[in-house]
């Protein structure tokens, strides 16, 4: 199971940290991404860690503002999000899946298990 956290308000410029606590164990062998649904839209993805290495990727809307990083061992996933737009008010899900292969990290049908999902509204 994922736990997501750290959404809330925030103004244009700001920054906020959201967090993805994963339960059980062997936490490295997940890719995490973090995918993003603004209202009336559909899910797109954001950022993903890698299983068992510190590689990362990142979508051409939040490369340069967002950075995903990961702690294996309190099982916690974080993004960092900078220079909020209000372009990236969503609700965040977290999203895990063992051994992804690499030409998926970025398709949320690949992905078994997911967060509640916590919302991010950025005003103007």
């Amino acid at each position: 199971q994922l736990q997501a956290s750290g959404g809330g308000l925030v103004q244009a410029g700001g920054s906020r940290k959201l967090s993805c606590i994963g339960s059980g164990r062997s936490f490295n062998i997940y890719t995490v991404a973090w995918f993003r649904q603004a209202p009336g839209e559909g899910r797109e993805f954001a950022a993903a860690s890698r299983y068992g290495t510190s590689v990362t990727y990142y979508s051409d809307s939040v490369k340069g503002r967002f950075t995903i990083s990961r702690d294996n061992a309190k099982n916690t996933v974080y993004l960092q999000m900078d220079n909020l737009q209000p372009e990236d008010t969503a609700v965040y899900y977290c999203a895990a899946e063992s051994f992804l292969h690499d030409d998926y990290y970025n398709n949320e049908r690949y992905y078994n298990f997911w967060g509640q999902g916590t919302q991010v509204t950025v005003s103007s």
